[in-house]
């Protein structure tokens, strides 16, 4: 069985992607191979949203997850359209529970001490931090997670480039999930040019922090 978080953390970088018209899915994928990430989440907020994950599923070399998931059932959903991996923005035991039945590679998210408990206790050694940005950033993770050593986090939410580095240097942040560089404005007017360039430069940045 491939390590899912293994591929999740070589990437250190996860786009947060809100594809509103199913032919923009793989354009946006090859996009994002191109700037050199094969690592992409696809949210399940619009009504796009699982005809774009199916596709996207089958671009060769993008290991894809599904995000936003918020019942069981997406559970089940995220697996038949072919994603590898699933992440929700908050704690719920059932979807949690879903995935351990299924045996599928979950991040559930957290954002207080009690729900990082809760969600280790279940199994759960990957954690969403979410929002990021709003609920204190690198400076509020790194406290909230020194009691809890061996949790890895996604930090997402409201990050940017410029606070990408900051995120990064945290030895138990994973990756980094933002949607910056996959901004709806960017897909709407189908600049996929400017995708890969914002996706290189995020890229470089992860290399850059890294190799310190």
């Amino acid at each position: 069985m491939e390590n899912v978080f293994e591929i999740i953390g070589k990437a250190g970088l996860m786009p947060v992607l809100t594809v509103e018209r199913v032919e923009d899915a793989v354009p946006i994928a090859e996009a994002l191979m191109a700037g050199g990430l094969p690592v992409a989440e696809v949210t399940f907020r619009t009504e796009a949203a699982a005809k774009s994950i199916a596709a996207m599923a089958k671009v060769a070399g993008l290991f894809l997850g599904a995000g936003t998931v918020l019942k069981p059932d997406q559970i089940d959903q995220a697996i038949d359209l072919g994603a590898r991996f699933a992440l929700a923005p908050g704690f719920n035991p059932k979807v949690a529970q879903r995935a351990l039945d299924r045996n599928f590679a979950f991040i559930p998210g957290i954002c207080t001490p009690s729900e990082i408990g809760l969600a280790l206790e279940m199994g759960f050694s990957v954690q969403k931090f979410f929002p990021a940005e709003p609920a204190g950033g690198p400076n509020y993770l790194k406290a909230v997670a020194a009691p809890f050593r061996g949790v890895r986090f996604v930090p997402t939410g409201s990050i940017g480039l410029e606070q990408l580095p900051s995120y990064l240097e945290l030895p138990m942040v994973l990756s980094v999930g933002g949607s910056w560089m996959v901004a709806p404005k960017l897909i709407q007017d189908r600049k996929f040019d400017e995708i890969t360039k914002l996706t290189r430069a995020a890229v470089d940045t992860v290399a850059k922090v890294r190799s310190k």
